[in-house]
């Protein structure tokens, strides 16, 4: 008797059900659990009920959030920030948990040292109190964001309850053409879907596009799940996938004997996903958003749209709203229109090749605005320096910033001033999110640099070399 065929997200759940509640909600072993300064309150939660940390092997902190992107030399002039940081300090000594501090080799933003230290892998389980979790599906690894009463749960217990989610399969067909980015695939599958479409799934992406993705790239995919609804993200893991890994700190020993495991993490022939999505990838072409939400992602040769084209009353007032916060007239050219600044970063694109992406568009060139480049680790920071791309940036008049979210959540001070236009690789424009009153456009790396360059937001089609 033969199984049924199953998907990758179905293998990888089943492997870590524990048990199952009447009200079918299963109990998940979870595999990596990393914190990071935010994560004070399920630690007040785990002290307060007079418990320890179940498995600290299991469990990494990182300082990333509120780390500061300049003078990391100095002590930090914000009591708050530095009282978080040590704070986070003094919870990993106390419960033996590795920390990647300001201090340690292997800090950086979460989602992108976990990944460089080995950490994540095909077939785990990775759970953070960030909705950007998402990013480690890449791997073939099942990961997720949490809250704090759940960040809780898994310190004391190292499992978590959770609902099985439904299955959604992105099928992208086709070859992205050239200048065009993972950040614009992604992008516009999300304006294709809208930033409900994948609401209560968990996305599996598929077809050639993907498979022609490095792993860095199918990050940013993975990474931006998040923004169309979806639970996780998941890309079954081939041999660009073990390739990235070999070699790593914390991979299996006998790496040989896992990768012949990992090989059978894919959806099986037939196996049933709940819904499905096919796009044309070679119709992608450079995106930003003009909007407050992803999903407001379009070409970079439309215009802004005309509310008055809409039929449906409640989208009408939606796209009023979102014009006049960003300060926009309907109508109006995207390609052209004037930014203040440029902020390249995140735990979306802030890896050695988008950072090689951007300074390709502007080695031997001046930016027309200022800017922020801020790489996503240490390990990152300092491969880009051993390449020159920070003399790059420096050449353009960008500044070169130290890891950490930084401008991407605005929590460290690294700002956007109220009603000025910010052209930024980050994964969120919502209002506000990178200060009060910021007005934000997502794109790629190679898009933002054009945009520093022009001062304006440009098809980097136009300027690539």
């Amino acid at each position: 008797m033969t199984s049924q065929p199953r998907t990758l997200f179905d293998k990888i759940w089943d492997a870590h059900a524990v048990v199952r509640r009447a009200d079918s909600a299963d109990l998940l072993w979870i595999d990596r659990h990393f914190v990071h300064e935010g994560s004070f309150h399920g630690f007040g939660m785990l002290d307060h009920a007079g418990r320890r940390v179940r498995r600290p092997d299991l469990t990494f902190g990182v300082a990333d959030h509120y780390v500061p992107s300049h003078d990391r030399a100095l002590p930090i002039a914000d009591p708050e920030v530095a009282g978080m940081l040590n704070q986070l300090r003094g919870n990993a000594v106390r419960h033996g948990i590795a920390l990647f501090g300001l201090d340690d080799p292997r800090q950086g933003i979460v989602h992108v040292t976990g990944p460089e230290q080995g950490l994540t892998l095909p077939g785990l389980t990775v759970v953070c109190g960030d909705s950007h979790t998402s990013t480690h599906g890449a791997f073939g690894a099942l990961g997720f964001g949490i809250g704090a009463s759940e960040v809780a749960h898994v310190l004391a217990t190292q499992t978590l309850w959770q609902r099985r989610p439904r299955r959604l399969r992105i099928t992208a067909h086709g070859l992205l053409a050239p200048h065009v980015a993972a950040k614009d695939l992604i992008l516009a599958i999300i304006a294709r879907i809208g930033a409900g479409g994948a609401v209560g799934h968990v996305v599996e992406y598929a077809g050639e596009a993907i498979r022609a993705l490095g792993m860095e790239a199918r990050m940013t995919i993975c990474n931006m799940s998040i923004e169309a609804g979806a639970r996780a993200g998941l890309i079954a893991p081939d041999d660009t996938t073990f390739a990235w890994l070999a070699g790593r700190a914390h991979v299996p020993r006998d790496f040989d004997a896992a990768v012949a495991a990992w090989r059978a993490l894919r959806s099986d022939e037939g196996a049933a996903f709940d819904r499905e999505v096919a796009l044309d990838a070679a119709g992608v072409a450079p995106t930003v958003t003009w909007g407050t939400s992803p999903e407001t992602a379009v070409p970079v040769s439309a215009r802004v749209p005309d509310p008055d084209r809409e039929p449906d009353a409640v989208k009408r007032a939606r796209i009023y709203e979102q014009i006049h916060y960003m300060g926009l007239t309907p109508g109006t050219p995207l390609e052209g229109l004037a930014i203040d600044r440029v902020f390249i970063g995140s735990c979306t694109n802030a890896r050695l090749p988008d950072l090689r992406a951007a300074a390709a568009v502007l080695r031997g060139r001046r930016a027309a605005v200022p800017g922020l480049v801020v790489p996503g680790s240490v390990a990152t920071k300092r491969a880009a320096e051993a390449e020159g791309l920070d003399r790059v940036f420096r050449d353009a008049g960008l500044v070169w910033g130290e890891p950490g979210c930084s401008m991407c959540v605005g929590m460290n001070g690294d700002l956007v001033s109220p009603g000025e236009r910010c052209a930024a690789t980050s994964n969120r424009n919502f209002p506000g999110r990178q200060g009060p009153g910021a007005r934000t456009h997502l794109m790629s790396p190679a898009m933002a640099a054009a945009a520093a360059v022009r001062g304006a937001i440009a098809d980097v089609r136009r300027l690539a070399p």
